[in-house]
């Protein structure tokens, strides 16, 4: 049986051989909430496991800890280690499929450090101005423990 990350019995997860992939975005955001839903990665490297950071749990708990501010970035954790905002978004981009018009989207948008660290600031920056037009607030994770 598979666990979620909090440790609870996950009815609904696919046993695999490989460790589960973590995605944490911010739920209450439509453009965060959509790269997630159609994001994909291959068979072989696990099954993807989506996180809405507005839930407290172990894995947001792991995240504040390391001092990643989850407002400025979404984090994706891989076999142990967390990756955040550009970097997250090049690995699951490095993980994805090749099928799908997003998929090969996302892998020319994202397919390189390079690119991810010029192209992922602009989607952030759009993503802050839905929030604020959207009147949702930050989720202020780094905050919350000061």
């Amino acid at each position: 049986m598979t666990t979620d990350c909090d440790g609870n019995p996950d009815k609904t997860a696919h046993e695999t051989s490989s460790e589960p992939v973590w995605l944490v975005y911010d739920g209450e955001c439509p453009i965060c909430s959509a790269w997630s839903r159609y994001a994909r990665i291959r068979d072989a490297v696990g099954e993807l496991r989506l996180v809405d950071a507005r839930h407290p749990g172990a894995l947001m708990d792991e995240i504040t800890a390391a001092g990643l501010d989850i407002d400025q970035g979404m984090v994706l954790k891989f076999k142990g280690t967390l990756y955040y905002g550009p970097d997250a978004v090049w690995m699951m981009s490095l993980l994805g499929t090749p099928s799908g018009a997003f998929n090969r989207f996302n892998a020319w948008c994202f397919g390189s450090q390079h690119r991810a660290r010029i192209v992922y600031p602009i989607a952030k920056a759009f993503r802050n101005l839905v929030l604020k037009a959207l009147g949702v607030e930050y989720i202020g994770n780094l905050q919350k423990t000061a």
